[in-house]
């Protein structure tokens, strides 16, 4: 518990001034707010002394309680609002800068780290732990150090009046302690089961939501809410079984704080009867008997949810320790846009892919990349990009090492139309302007006409100001990839990958399509994964990928003489392309 308290209080790095002043006011509120109830039952003591003496009382001693009431209770809201403005938003700052800090990490990452860690588990990071710490970090460690600061500063209290007293408090709090180490090792022990069920249950909501138009259309709602239903099951039956486990101990720890203060009243009201305390201090000790321990009461809450921001901390940092692809890199402007590749080989885990890949691209030419399904195209574009590290051999861009880059300062010089087209959640112009965020609302129209999707935008309600849905979900897939080759020619990178970026055209658009590529790719180092027979000719050079390696390579006149992959390929093409209906 004071372990993972001390991990937050180093967590807060720079705030920790902050919070310990934050402390400080924690700690003479809760005194603040008890010291009425001492001013009360002091000044009735008084009254009952002067009754039962027949004495006269002075009601300027009441009058005088009530100012110091009023004014203690002043003090405790005063000092409450410093600790609340010192410390409430140090976990609401944190918490915004650590996932921009996760973003970033995750931008420098190879992408296999997405294979290995699933998307609920990601999620579940960025989301549940990073909330946990962002909402009750900072209460917590409040809660843990002022609940035991008050404690040794009302035993000292306690001591001045009646050590017998001051004892039974320390052993009820020692015993206490005790329960609650219980509470904090059971946390420990059940906080990765219960984030296991949180991860879990958050991939089944992804995958459930992701795949809903496949399960309608092959009318499978009932398997594909199984999975879901389980999931929450599973959670649901977990979370009871982790509070069934703390329940004994929490109120072990309650009950050995309100045998205490039994212990506490039945002392003082011994050494009333004996002489040795006056009743005024008595019955200041009874009413305060029972609320002296409050602030230690409330710390099983802690000592449950300090276990769960152990085991979040853990997780947050096999994020930050997570390896950078480009930890070596530095920023770098390449002499030129050739690139090479060098004996490359390449596999995603044990399953090998590229092996022992060899060839050259020359600045400014065309490359276009044609094989079978599964055969590496695709792949060989994400080495250039570096979306992943090779097993072994050399990628070279300007006539360096990718490795030798930072990730920005590679990819600043390249520009990608995939296949399948990812939109932001945004408005069409921020979409376009992903491509260069300092761009202007001209040069985005401008792009826009180049790509052939300017018509189509102001044909829209909001025009530029459309928000298209999650994933470009409301805009047709041509459209989608139209503003995808519009965002690739507002960012006017030297080296433009194409990963069979016409896939999605309709014929009637696909020559201003065409038209918008040739504007996109002019004087540039242009790699295109294509199986269009036009595409394919006009390249300077073709790379013919099967069984992992490079089977050929040339242009289309020299690869056509040949027997192999290529000409076979294009004989299938020709078919495809030029039947008709008889």
């Amino acid at each position: 518990m004071f372990r993972t308290t001390k991990r937050i209080i180093d967590w807060c790095g720079p705030y920790k001034k902050r919070l310990y002043l934050g402390f400080v006011c924690a700690f003479f509120a809760t005194w603040f707010g008890a010291a009425p109830t001492m001013v009360a039952a002091y000044t009735l003591g008084e009254v009952i002394e002067s009754v039962k003496s027949g004495t006269a009382f002075h009601t300027s001693l009441i009058w005088m309680s009530f100012a110091a009431i009023a004014v203690l209770v002043f003090l405790r809201f005063l000092f409450s609002y410093w600790r609340a403005k010192l410390q409430e938003s140090i976990g609401y700052e944190l918490v915004a800068e650590q996932r921009i800090k996760i973003g970033d990490i995750l931008k420098r990452v190879s992408l296999g780290y997405f294979q290995k860690n699933s998307a609920g588990d990601i999620l579940s990071t960025v989301t549940t732990e990073l909330s946990t710490l962002e909402l009750q970090g900072m209460r917590m460690i409040n809660e843990v150090v002022n609940g035991y600061i008050n404690v040794i500063a009302i035993v000292l209290c306690l001591a001045v009046f009646s050590i017998p007293a001051a004892l039974i408090a320390i052993a009820g709090v020692f015993v206490s302690f005790l329960f609650l180490h219980g509470v904090s090792v059971q946390s420990e022990k059940n906080a990765p089961v219960s984030e296991k069920a949180v991860e879990d249950l958050s991939g089944a909501a992804i995958e459930y939501v992701r795949g809903l138009s496949i399960v309608k259309s092959f009318g499978q709602e009932g398997a594909s809410v199984a999975s879901m239903k389980n999931a929450c099951k599973e959670s649901k039956d977990i979370n009871i079984k982790i509070e069934k486990g703390f329940t004994p101990f929490n109120c072990l720890h309650l009950f050995a704080l309100k045998l205490a203060s039994v212990g506490l009243v039945m002392i003082t009201a011994w050494m009333t009867v004996g002489g040795q305390m006056s009743l005024p201090v008595m019955l200041m000790f009874c009413m305060f008997s029972f609320t002296i321990f409050g602030s230690v009461e409330t710390i099983n809450d802690s000592a449950h949810i300090l276990g769960v921001i152990d085991s979040a901390m853990n997780k947050l940092e096999k994020v930050e320790q997570v390896e950078y692809i480009d930890q070596d890199g530095s920023d770098i402007t390449p002499d030129g846009y050739g690139i090479e590749f060098q004996n490359v080989s390449f596999g995603y885990d044990s399953r090998e892919i590229l092996h022992d890949v060899t060839f050259q691209i020359p600045q400014n030419t065309t490359t276009a990349i044609v094989g079978p399904s599964g055969s590496g195209k695709s792949t060989l574009c994400n080495l250039i990009a570096r979306f992943y590290d090779v097993n072994s051999g050399v990628i070279r861009i300007g006539g360096r090492d990718v490795k030798d880059y930072t990730c920005d300062s590679l990819l600043r010089n390249i520009s990608m139309v995939f296949q399948n087209v990812y939109l932001f959640h945004d408005t069409i112009r921020n979409n376009i302007r992903f491509g260069s965020p300092q761009a202007t609302d001209e040069q985005i129209v401008e792009a826009a006409k180049k790509a052939r999707c300017h018509d189509f935008i102001m044909a829209l309600p909001d025009g530029y100001d459309t928000m298209v849905g999650e994933g470009g979900s409301s805009l047709s897939g041509g459209e989608k990839q139209r503003i995808s080759i519009a965002r690739a020619i507002l960012k006017d990178a030297p080296i433009v990958i194409l990963d069979e970026a016409t896939a999605s055209i309709d014929p009637e658009n696909e020559h201003l399509i065409q038209e918008a590529i040739s504007a996109l790719t002019h004087g540039k180092t242009i790699i295109t994964i294509a199986h269009r027979l036009a595409t394919i000719q006009n390249a300077d050079k073709i790379l013919v990928v099967d069984g992992g390696g490079i089977a050929q390579q040339g242009t289309h006149e020299e690869l056509i003489k040949q027997d192999g992959v290529y000409k076979r390929f294009i004989e299938i093409r020709e078919k495809a392309e030029g039947w008709s209906i008889g």
